[in-house]
């Protein structure tokens, strides 16, 4: 385990040939297609991931994380049970709402929703209404940061995996402490080392810079 600082965040990345990207993870899939709702999921958080300048290991593993934890649906989802029998599973702070898992990583205890209302600057919207994790974006945003700084469990992505090149799956099986401990970590390092491979065919790479406009 490396315990080196989070890296310098670089220049926006994004794919740079999708159809190779895609074509490669379908399989991946039941009955080896995506369908709409999925795609969306899967390019909201790539857009997450690319915005914050990500490096292609930190990418996979992410993209892993939420098929695993979303049922392969790859959209942010609410905790199976509702949290019955938890601990967070009680009304509690911001008007009695249960803090249950919501989201791509399953966001869980009203000081995380508070965390992570702070953290976006969403100005009170998410401890207003916990079902904003829900949202796509927002729930993209909270994975993303909260696995690069490490909101879930104190561990963050550049912990284990490097901020340049390709992440081994021994890497990716020790990333599971960044969510939850080790916890089918060896499944979901395997989904990680087929995402970083088709992130690999699709030219995951930094954005060219937008040229200023010419003054008139």
């Amino acid at each position: 385990m490396t315990t080196a600082p989070a890296p310098a965040i670089a220049a926006p990345r994004a794919l740079a040939r999708p159809k190779a990207f895609f074509d490669r993870i379908r399989p991946m899939f039941a009955g080896g297609a995506i369908n709409a709702a999925q795609l969306a999921g899967i390019q909201c958080k790539l857009d997450a991931f690319g915005a914050a300048g990500c490096p292609i290991a930190y990418v996979a593993y992410g993209l892993a994380t939420s098929f695993w934890e979303t049922a392969q649906t790859m959209r942010p989802v609410p905790e199976i049970g509702r949290g019955r029998g938890k601990a967070y599973g009680v009304p509690g702070k911001h008007g009695g709402q249960i803090a249950y898992g919501r989201g791509d990583v399953q966001l869980t205890w009203d000081y995380n929703y508070a965390k992570a209302d702070a953290e976006l600057g969403l100005k009170g919207a998410l401890i207003g209404n916990y079902d904003r994790a829900l949202e796509p974006m927002i729930s993209a945003r909270i994975m993303v940061e909260g696995m690069l700084e490490g909101w879930f469990t104190g561990k963050r992505l550049a912990n284990y995996l490097p901020s340049t090149g390709f992440a081994s799956l021994a890497q990716f099986t020790q990333a599971r402490r960044i969510i939850n401990g080790t916890d089918r970590a060896a499944q979901i390092a395997a989904l990680a080392a087929q995402f970083q491979d088709a992130l690999a065919d699709g030219g995951w790479t930094a954005r060219p810079a937008v040229p200023p406009a010419p003054r008139a």
